[in-house]
């Protein structure tokens, strides 16, 4: 058998099922990105029209009690007050998916730093585990449920929460 020949082509299903994984990602990395550079469309990119976002535990946890907010516009719009004062940065790790037809299951580790825009001297760092739902929306995949988990934090919660005891 010559050498070249021992790689295979891709199948359809595999390159479909490549593009897929690559969208589902790219579905996370919309909602980081959008916050981090102050992209509100780029933000909402990333959500289903009636998507939820529930922040209860990492909330609760600086005794902040917080509803999920639900659907886009909820969302990007508490997303865009709460860090309206904020620079911060997000980086996505270990990501893991499944995929169900046009459904799919994303867990990920998800680091992210937010800084006073006028004092960067203060800092919240959290180190959360994401756990993603998402819908298959034409080419693309879109967030319907996130849920996000704090695993540690370290720094100064009233950078995220002003009205917390530090």
């Amino acid at each position: 058998m010559h050498a070249l020949n021992k790689w295979r082509r891709a199948t359809p299903d595999a390159t479909q099922l490549a593009n897929d994984r690559y969208e589902i990602g790219d579905a996370l990395h919309r909602f980081a990105a959008g916050q981090d550079l102050r992209d509100g469309d780029l933000l909402a990119s990333a959500f289903t029209l009636d998507a939820a976002l529930d922040f209860t535990q990492p909330a609760r946890k600086f005794g902040v009690e917080m509803p999920v907010l639900r659907g886009r516009d909820q969302i990007t719009v508490a997303l865009g007050k709460a860090l309206i004062g904020l620079d911060t940065t997000h980086t996505v790790t270990n990501t893991r998916i499944v995929i169900d037809e046009d459904s799919a299951e994303l867990f990920a580790l998800v680091e992210a730093q937010h800084l006073p825009r006028r004092d960067h001297g203060r800092h919240l760092l959290l180190k959360n585990f994401y756990r993603v739902s998402l819908m298959r929306s034409g080419a693309v995949w879109k967030i319907w449920q996130m849920r996000i988990e704090n695993s540690w934090h370290q720094g100064d919660p009233t950078v995220l929460f002003p009205g917390v005891q530090a």
